[in-house]
C-alpha cells in the first residue's frame, strides 16, 4: 500500500472514500484524511486497510487510532439530497464536503474510484480500489464507515422495524420485510426501486 502523506517537505494529501451508496436507508458519508509522515509506519502496522476487510470491532479500534494520529473530515448527503440529485452525485458532493471539514487545506486529493470530485480547487488523483493501494484513502474508508454505521444505530432507535443495527440501511432480508410491512420512513431512499413499495412515511 502507498504510503501518501503529509511530511515537512512533503505535499499535504488527502485520501478520501465514501460508504452507503448502495444502501436503502440513511445518507451516504465520506470522509478525507490527511496521514502526516510520523503516523505512516504506526497506522501500517496497526492494519490500516479497505474497510470492507475488517470485522466491525477493528474497524472501530482503528477509528480511533487515525483520529488521533491523523487529520479528518467527515461529510454526508441526506437521503432527500440523493433523491434530487441521485446517488452518483451524492457521492461525489459527501467527498467535497468531507474535503471541506478538514482542519488542514490539502494540496492534492488521492480519490477512491474513477470520478473526480467537481468543484475542488485542489489537484486530484482517482484511484481504482484505491481503499486497498493508499493508505490515506484506507483510512478514509474506515473513519466513514464506522461514523456511518454509528449513526445508523442511533437511527435505529427512532425507526424500528427495520433491522438497521444488523444490516446498517442495506436491503437485507428483514430490512425488506420492514419496508413491506409498514412502509417507508424519512430516512429511506424513495428514488431507489426497493424503496417505492408504499408511499407510507413516517
Amino acid at each position: 500500500m502507498s504510503n501518501l502523506l503529509a511530511g515537512n517537505n512533503e505535499p499535504i494529501i488527502a485520501g478520501v472514500d465514501e460508504v452507503g451508496r448502495g444502501a436503502l436507508f440513511g445518507p451516504v458519508v465520506a470522509a478525507a484524511v490527511v496521514v502526516p509522515a510520523e503516523s505512516v509506519a504506526a497506522l501500517t502496522a496497526a492494519g490500516v486497510t479497505d474497510s470492507k476487510k475488517l470485522s466491525a470491532r477493528k474497524r472501530q479500534t482503528l477509528a480511533i487510532q487515525i483520529r488521533q494520529m491523523a487529520s479528518c473530515g467527515v461529510g454526508l448527503v441526506s437521503a432527500y439530497e440523493i433523491d434530487r440529485i441521485n446517488i452518483l452525485q451524492a457521492s461525489l458532493l459527501a467527498m467535497r464536503r468531507a474535503v471541506t471539514q478538514l482542519p488542514v487545506a490539502p494540496q492534492k486529493c488521492m480519490v477512491d474510484g474513477n470520478q473526480p470530485i467537481p468543484q475542488l480547487s485542489m489537484a486530484q488523483e482517482t484511484v481504482i480500489k484505491g481503499d486497498q493501494k493508499v493508505l490515506a484513502i484506507a483510512a478514509a474508508s474506515i473513519i466513514a464507515k464506522v461514523w456511518r454505521d454509528e449513526l445508523i444505530v442511533r437511527l435505529d432507535r427512532h425507526y424500528p422495524g427495520y433491522d438497521l443495527v444488523s444490516n446498517k440501511g442495506y436491503g437485507s432480508a428483514k430490512h425488506r420485510r420492514g419496508i413491506a410491512k409498514q412502509g417507508i420512513c424519512r430516512q429511506h431512499r424513495q428514488s431507489f426501486k426497493s424503496c417505492q413499495v408504499s408511499p407510507k412515511l413516517f
